[in-house]
């Protein structure tokens, strides 16, 4: 009882500061945090300066702190001031994107940003084709990507701290509530060694690949890769002597060692173009690879958010069974 009366009592600490706060004057306090003069930020604004400053009276009165100092000629922020900026820059931003899409979704024009998770290899798989396409449509519109922690997160995706989670699935999982999904890319798994590897020639067979040392892709650090689930299962085991956070080393450890890795086919084409290896197909069968896109139903309706899943939809079509 005594947590549930603290929070109550800070959210309406939270909802007194929002009451005597006029919103009007979040843009005077980002202009001035940008600008750090009075005259810049009320031009920005259209302002006279004075009713610029009248405005940083209202608003220091609302927040009982100074907010900005004259030091020389620049109006410098306080440590308080310098605390909200980042909150209150996010705010802003959220509202500005927020309201455009209630008028509507303009591509053409829109300067959204977009945040996507992916891990190196989802990324790669849609980013180049994404990118070329929005040069042309959206060509003001901006993607951020953040490395994904895992698999679509049902809670970043329903908060919208994510637009978009780009993942794999090699078994079908049943998705978490809210979650949407299409496949955008579906491939096989190929192995792949060094051109001239001693034990390898123009085919693998199963005795030389669990013979062979082997490199291992584990994005969130597990323990073991999906291949050894399914070596598993045949009774077998291979022999993991580098597990790697990402594909970037990948071709350059393979071409240039006697190891072997085990990758989705369109990888292994990019990853020839980047150090001598050879590709082979895997000698034991392996339930395909599949990118899948993620989104939350809560925003699939914003105007924004289903033009977007309809271009990756669109693009997917040239991608999905293409290995």
């Amino acid at each position: 009882m005594h947590e549930v009366h603290l929070f109550h009592k800070e959210l309406n600490t939270m909802h007194s500061i929002l009451r005597r706060l006029d919103l009007n004057l979040l843009p005077v306090f980002d202009a001035l945090l940008r600008h750090r003069s009075v005259t810049a930020a009320a031009n920005e604004l259209a302002m006279s300066p004075s009713a610029l400053s009248h405005a940083l009276s209202r608003l220091r009165e609302a927040l009982a702190d100074e907010l900005f100092v004259r030091i020389g000629n620049a109006m410098q922020p306080t440590a308080y001031a310098e605390a909200l900026a980042a909150p209150v820059a996010a705010a802003l931003e959220a509202l500005t994107q927020g309201l455009g899409e209630a008028r509507g979704f303009d591509p053409a024009t829109s300067e959204r940003t977009f945040v996507l998770a992916a891990t190196d290899y989802t990324a790669f798989a849609v980013l180049p084709p994404l990118l070329k396409r929005l040069q042309q449509a959206a060509p003001r519109l901006r993607c951020k990507v953040i490395y994904s922690s895992g698999r679509a997160s049902s809670d970043e995706l329903a908060a919208g701290r994510i637009d978009f989670g780009i993942g794999y699935e090699e078994d079908p999982i049943a998705p978490a509530p809210g979650i949407e999904s299409f496949d955008w890319l579906v491939d096989d798994y190929v192995v792949i060694a060094a051109n001239g590897h001693p034990a390898i020639r123009g085919a693998i067979t199963l005795q030389q690949y669990l013979a062979a040392r082997h490199a291992v892709v584990t994005p969130w650090n597990e323990s073991s890769g999906y291949i050894d689930k399914v070596l598993e299962k045949m009774g077998h085991r291979r022999d993991v002597a580098l597990y790697l956070p990402s594909v970037l080393a990948a071709p350059f450890v393979i071409g240039g060692s006697e190891l072997v890795m085990t990758v989705p086919r369109q990888a292994a084409l990019a990853l020839r173009e980047a150090a001598a290896i050879n590709i082979f197909d895997a000698p034991f069968a392996i339930p395909r690879y599949t990118v899948k896109v993620y989104g939350h139903v809560r925003h699939s309706r914003t105007a924004a958010h289903s033009w977007m899943k309809n271009l990756l939809m669109t693009l997917r079509a040239t991608r999905t069974g293409s290995a």
